[in-house]
């Protein structure tokens, strides 16, 4: 018998794959639906997004935390036809989907979409509650990963997750812990008209697109010494931190338009705000950036001023910060914020050493 190799058995494998796809999509194209087939994973964009990001289960949440899961579960039950109301994540999902469409009229055949995963620790029971809810309000999300009171962490790269947004600290720090790009989602203490045709992203860039590397200097040696490494080190490219994935990833469908001409109505625009002076230590910030062959559409650097106001005019669906007095002073006026749980920062308050909070499970 003629022994296989492991690269002719890789082949097989991809072929077979490649055959279950192709049997699936003529199967969907059969179907008498309006909905939009889900892309191949391997094309898309993956954003997972938990069960209490992308709706508010405040209430629900309290009945698990006060009177344990048999009575949450029992309680969602009961009240599966009464839809959830949006979440954090939810005008973030809304605008995917606006590019989404887009990107399908643009590139009908294509693939290269985002795709949208519920990735809960949720009971299967309740998934007939959120399934409703989805379907309420006609959100595209076909693909669904309900782990039953374990961590859906694991699964993450089985869906090729490329973000990952949870309301649980612990699993998007386990989350990053492997490589995939992730953060914890805030509710904004105030609600903000969102753009409904253009997606909006702004990130912070130490410890957020960056790795911490300079903000480890800034904390122990104070911004002198802080300004003149970055001005000694200003053609070395930054190390990458855990969002620049996805900010790659938005990059590279964003010259999908601009390659049929589209770059000045282009449902996605990127922000840089930055807690750095532009003068003083932004060259090698931008310079990283071009060395990864990445666009910002807009860098801002506030020299150390409040990131909140600004982003008040930015109206961004999502902010990505490592610091939590900046989410919280973005949320205090509005913005909907996500917690990079990643560096130094996460030792520091205000610039204080503080302790890291207990462990604890939670049901997302």
């Amino acid at each position: 018998m003629s022994e296989i190799k492991p690269s002719e058995s890789a082949a097989s494998a991809e072929n077979a794959e490649e055959k279950d796809w192709a049997a699936a999509k003529a199967f969907f194209d059969n179907l008498k639906t309006k909905k939009p087939r889900p892309p191949k994973p391997q094309n898309a964009v993956t954003i997972a997004v938990s069960s209490r990001t992308l709706f508010n289960m405040v209430a629900e949440r309290k009945i698990y935390e006060e009177q344990g899961v048999e009575k949450y579960v029992a309680f969602q039950l009961e009240h599966e036809n009464e839809p959830l109301k949006p979440g954090p994540s939810f005008p973030f999902v809304k605008a995917l989907m606006n590019v989404n469409s887009r990107l399908r009229k643009l590139y009908p055949d294509s693939e290269e979409l985002f795709d949208i995963v519920l990735m809960t620790n949720n009971h299967a029971q309740v998934g007939v509650r959120l399934i409703n809810s989805i379907n309420h309000y006609d959100l595209t999300i076909e693909r669904f990963c309900m782990t039953g009171g374990k961590s859906p962490t694991g699964y993450l790269k089985a869906y090729m997750t490329n973000l990952y947004l949870s309301k649980d600290p612990e699993k998007v720090t386990e989350a990053i812990e492997e490589g995939i790009a992730a953060a914890t989602m805030f509710m904004p203490e105030t609600e903000s008209e969102l753009s409904d045709t253009q997606l909006r992203v702004a990130f912070d860039g130490d410890a957020v697109l960056f790795s911490d590397e300079s903000e480890i200097i800034v904390k122990q040696h104070g911004l002198d010494t802080f300004f003149e490494h970055e001005k000694q080190f200003e053609n070395k490219p930054l190390a990458q931190g855990p969002l620049k994935c996805f900010l790659e990833a938005l990059g590279k469908l964003q010259r999908k338009f601009y390659a049929k001409n589209e770059r000045m109505n282009c449902p996605i625009r990127t922000f840089l705000v930055t807690a750095r002076s532009a003068a003083s230590s932004g060259a090698r910030v931008l310079k990283t950036l071009r060395s990864w062959g990445l666009e910002i559409d807009e860098a801002l650097f506030l020299a150390g001023a409040p990131k909140g106001p600004l982003l008040q005019k930015i109206k961004p669906h999502i902010f990505f910060d490592d610091q939590m007095f900046h989410i919280e002073g973005a949320k205090e006026l509005g913005t909907i914020s996500a917690h990079v749980p990643y560096g130094i920062g996460q030792k520091y308050h205000k610039g204080k050493l503080i302790e890291q909070p207990a462990k604890q499970d939670d049901q997302e």
